[in-house]
């Protein structure tokens, strides 16, 4: 007789999470060594003495990229499963991200198991003021915005944390100013006890005229953090190496600049960001240096999975206005790119029948 298959679903963070694993009732005899465990919230009996995390992927012929593992509640990092038992009883859950079309066609951006809608971040900084800030992230349909640490000013200064709306909000901590790895983990532990989250927006600098961004100290920042649990968004330069390397450290996602921060040149390289966009597997977002929606969009069609953007909001004539308009670049661009365009040609190619025009 068949075993029973059961594809259940979960939900994680925002979005639906539904697992990947098919999980039979047990209907083989029961060997000696023998594991009962929960995979999936089904009983599941793993023919193996003292398995891994790695062993039973292997078993299941499961992939080992874009998939999370979590035993008894508790993430398992990648870098663990090959030394990582699977005990007696344990509670095994192994998940992948629904992508989209499979309920209702949502597209959703899942980065580190949680799930997005809006592929559009903002930051919190250069604002005039608050009112016009939280305008803007009202407009801009935005789910995760930036914030920087800083000394506090002791004449009484208002922390920005108080004039978000953190039920609506993925707060991302960033490490701006931060000149080496040292100071960049430093930085990075202060903001997870002040903003209680353990993602962060990592950025090393190397360059302080143009703000470009270290990244030989950013790899060496990212491998520390990833290991004391951080859920680390590098932000690098548009150079394929190192988007590997970042990649290879454990990132969560991979954030090549389209040109100097705060600059808003747009995307002078744009095929540096295309390269990394096709060859890197967890989520890419373009990050800094976009001043227009149109280059907004032009980073989705290129593959990019989201795009961060604050100075082209913050010092537009309307930033509430401009919020909405880069929503709308976004969205285009995403949907541009989903659609497929069409073959470019050298030579020009009629729209309208060629045959049979009147003489």
């Amino acid at each position: 007789m068949k075993p029973h298959v059961h594809r259940p679903r979960v939900e994680a963070g925002r979005g639906r999470i539904e697992t990947i694993l098919e999980a039979p009732f047990p209907g083989n005899e029961r060997k000696e060594h023998d594991v009962n465990v929960n995979v999936n919230r089904e009983p599941m009996e793993v023919e193996e003495k003292d398995p891994t995390v790695r062993s039973l992927l292997s078993d299941k012929n499961l992939p080992d990229k874009s998939i999370v593992v979590a035993i008894n509640g508790e993430v398992v990092r990648r870098e663990e499963w090959d030394e990582r038992r699977i005990e007696a009883g344990d509670e095994v859950e192994i998940v992948h991200a629904v992508a989209g079309g499979s309920a209702g066609g949502s597209d959703e951006l899942v980065i580190a198991g949680e799930s997005f809608s809006s592929r559009l971040f903002l930051g919190t900084g250069k604002y005039e003021d608050f009112e016009t800030m939280n305008k803007a992230l009202e407009r801009s349909g935005t789910e995760m915005v930036t914030v920087a640490i800083r000394y506090m000013d002791l004449s009484g200064e208002r922390s920005v944390l108080h004039e978000l709306d953190l039920s609506r909000y993925r707060l991302l901590p960033n490490t701006a100013g931060a000149y080496t790895a040292e100071q960049a983990i430093r930085m990075a532990h202060l903001a997870r006890e002040a903003t209680n989250t353990n993602w962060l927006k990592l950025e090393v600098i190397g360059d302080q005229r143009t703000l470009w961004p270290d990244t030989a100290a950013t790899v060496e920042a990212t491998k520390a953090l990833v290991e004391d649990g951080f859920v680390v968004l590098p932000y690098t330069s548009p150079d394929l190496v190192a988007a590997l390397r970042l990649e290879e450290a454990g990132a969560a996602t991979v954030m090549p600049l389209a040109s100097p921060i705060g600059s808003g040149q747009g995307m002078p390289d744009w095929t540096s960001v295309r390269r990394i966009a096709e060859r890197i597997s967890v989520p890419v977002v373009v990050d800094a240096g976009i001043g227009v929606p149109s280059e907004a969009a032009l980073s989705m069609e290129l593959g990019a999975d989201a795009v961060l953007v604050n100075t082209a909001i913050a010092k537009a004539d309307d930033p509430a206005a401009m919020a909405e308009a880069m929503k709308l670049g976004v969205e285009a661009g995403r949907l541009s790119r989903l659609s497929g365009r069409m073959t470019a040609s050298e030579a020009a190619v009629p729209s309208s029948p060629t045959k049979g025009v009147p003489a």
